[in-house]
């Protein structure tokens, strides 16, 4: 397949209609994939073997119009690629960084996969010619998010989308198991790369944009004063903390016209002793 195949069609129309249903979307983008969210194009063979991994929880809705969007783009970038959710188990608190290294472990069982695209389930592009491939360095594809009016927040921001290749993954040891509830994991992967000696890549600020689906903070997810603390230890953590001390029970995977759903228990502190938890970690 060419590397910037011609049906790509620039700028996206992107808006989050209520009406939208799970059986529309599966009559409407589900007749070439097979059965887990899985594609590869019929006439001519991919250059990228692609697993995009969706951190998740309670967020049907969400969910449903980042896939109506992101199935067609993926095929019209003529990728040989599959769509993996990894949901979250239980109540406990949310780790948004360990499902992602759970996502990676479980998609390279499946499949010789040689790229990564690690994915918010509330971020869809706005344009197709953001390509959801690797390349020579980390990197950061939702640079433009409408959120932030389409400005990068801060020049070190590595949150929402971003691609790294199996090697590159494997280099910075995969991300923080430690950042339970919200905030920080991010930054930690960014100092994992620049840590580790690698440059991160960006589209452009039209290339790169997204929109949010605008929503209330998850419940069990909330603000962990303990995490902005971790980031001055990333630099002795990580080759410690990471994919090489991954510890999760599959409870079960279920393959989906549209996606490949992976449930997990990453063993999360109970929400009635979350304060307790974070007065230790």
């Amino acid at each position: 397949c060419p590397d910037n195949p011609s049906s790509l069609v620039g700028p996206l129309k992107v808006d989050f209609h209520r009406s939208r249903t799970w059986s529309n979307i599966r009559k409407e983008v589900g007749a070439p994939l097979q059965d887990g969210g899985r594609y590869m194009p019929r006439d001519c063979l991919s250059q990228h073997k692609v697993a995009i991994i969706i951190p998740y929880r309670n967020r049907h809705e969400h969910l449903k119009h980042l896939l109506f969007y992101l199935h067609p783009m993926l095929v019209r970038q003529q990728l040989d690629y599959g769509i993996y959710v990894i949901n979250q188990d239980g109540e406990g608190v949310f780790n948004r960084a360990k499902l992602m290294n759970v996502g990676f472990a479980e998609a390279a069982k499946e499949y010789d996969y040689e790229c990564f695209i690690f994915s918010d389930v509330d971020l869809v592009p706005m344009d197709d010619r953001n390509l959801y491939r690797c390349f020579e360095g980390p990197r950061h594809l939702s640079v433009a998010i409408d959120k932030f009016n389409f400005k990068l927040p801060y020049s070190s921001y590595f949150g929402g989308v971003s691609a790294l290749t199996k090697e590159q993954f494997l280099t910075i040891n995969g991300f923080p198991n430690t950042y339970w509830g919200w905030g920080g994991e991010d930054d930690d992967i960014y100092q994992r790369i620049i840590f580790h000696g690698m440059s991160i890549f960006r589209p452009d600020h039209i290339t790169g944009k997204y929109k949010m689906i605008q929503h209330q903070r998850d419940k069990h997810n909330e603000v962990n004063p303990k995490n902005s603390e971790k980031l001055t230890q990333t630099h002795l953590s990580m080759d410690k903390d990471g994919i090489k001390n991954l510890n999760y029970t599959v409870k079960e995977i279920a393959k989906d016209r549209l996606y490949t759903f992976i449930n997990v228990d990453i063993h999360a502190p109970v929400v009635s002793q979350v304060y307790t938890f974070w007065l230790w970690i």
